[in-house]
Formats: C-alpha cells, structure tokens, sequence
C-alpha cells in the first residue's frame, strides 16, 4: 500500500525566494508557477509525486502544520516564538530569513529616551504575545494594539508611541521616521513538522528531515 502523500506548506514574500535553493539541494522541484508571485494559485506539484506544495501566508503555516493539514512547513521563528504550538517540532534551522523582532520609535523621541525608565508602553504590534512577554520580564506594563501590517504609521497617527516589528535592513523604519532602540529576538527561518506525522508518516518525514538538514549544512558551508 502506497504511503499517503505528504504536503508542504511554505509562506509567501521574502522567504520564498530563500527556500528555492534548499528544495533543491533537498531533491525537490517545485512547478515554475511556485516561485510566481503573481500566481494565485496555492497548490503546486513537485518532481515527487508523494510530495505537494502549499504557498500561504506566513503566520498560516504554523496552523495549517499544527492541524496536520500539511505534515512539514517552512516558517520564521517568530511564528513559533509569538504561538505555543505543542504539535510542532522545529527540527532544522534554515539558516536563511535572518532579520529581528524589535522595538522602535520616533527618532526625536529616541534621542531623549532612555528604556530602563519605562513603566507603561503602548506599543503597535502583530506580535501581542511575545511583546507583552518581553516587558512583563522587565516589569513594564506594555498595551498593546493589534496590527497586521503598516506598523510603522502607527506613531505618526498617535496611534501607538512605539512599535515592535520585524526589521532586516531598517531601511523602512527609516522612511517612516523611527529608529529601532533594542532587539527582542534573532530570527531565522525554520522547518517545523507535526508531531503526528512524525510518528504515522516516519518512513517519508524522517528522510525529509534529515535531507532538508543537509541541505541546510550544504548551504552555509558553501557560503
């Protein structure tokens, strides 16, 4: 009896164009349509026809892993960071995707501010979670308002004196008049499988596993 296919959620924008390399080196090609941005399809096929594709937005491929929807998924560490999700291993560090969680604010109000006097912030931030952990640690009592997108308008509009946000280069911050003031976390793309799977579909995750961790290896060698 033939094992049941396995699918393969990866997250749409800047990591995607990263994960192409890896899928090679790991034995896998996607259909051309995969790496489109412009494609609004979601389900591609590969050169394995036991292994599928899925291309959804980032914080979805933690959900759709968790649920076994997909058996494995490529998504950054501050997904997993901001979720508890018990039915996830994160095997393999990537080693591609690197940028930071980090708290940023105006710069006239940077030049005057010191963080080790804060006792109440109001902060604009997809990540609710890991922000109000980080100032709870700290004994700051942190606000926050929930964004999805647009965080860096927030301080001008008043609707938040800070942010917390992924930042990579910092040249969006800069455009938008913030300055980043300190770093929560370093993160990095990561592959993540279900827990169930793992033990139900061994015989196809394992090898997975273990080509994407070379793969990964291969990749910062060759760096």
């Amino acid at each position: 009896m033939a094992a049941p296919p396995i699918t393969i959620a990866v997250p749409k924008g800047r990591i995607l164009a990263e994960v192409l390399p890896l899928f090679a080196r790991a034995g896998i090609e996607p259909e051309p349509a995969f790496a489109d941005e412009n494609s609004r399809a979601l389900r591609f096929a590969t050169n394995r026809p036991d292994i599928g594709l899925i291309r959804v937005r980032a914080f979805d491929v933690a959900t759709f892993v968790a649920h076994g929807a997909a058996q494995l998924g490529v998504v950054g560490s501050d997904v997993l960071i901001e979720f508890d999700y018990s039915e996830l291993y994160a095997p393999v560090d990537l080693g591609i995707g690197h940028c930071r969680i980090a708290i940023a604010e105006p710069r006239a109000m940077a030049e005057a501010d010191d963080p080790r006097g804060w006792s109440h912030v109001r902060v604009a931030t997809k990540y609710p979670n890991i922000t109000r952990r980080h100032f709870e640690a700290r004994g700051v009592q942190a606000e926050c308002v929930k964004l999805n997108g647009a965080m860096e308008i927030a301080p001008v509009l008043g609707l938040s004196s800070r942010i917390v946000d992924l930042v990579s280069s910092g040249r969006t911050l800069k455009e938008n008049g913030l300055v980043e003031v300190e770093t929560i976390a370093e993160v990095s793309a990561r592959l993540i499988v279900n827990r169930a799977a793992f033990k139900t579909q061994g015989e196809t995750v394992i090898p997975l596993v273990e080509a994407f961790r070379a793969a990964a290896e291969e990749a910062a060698h060759a760096a």
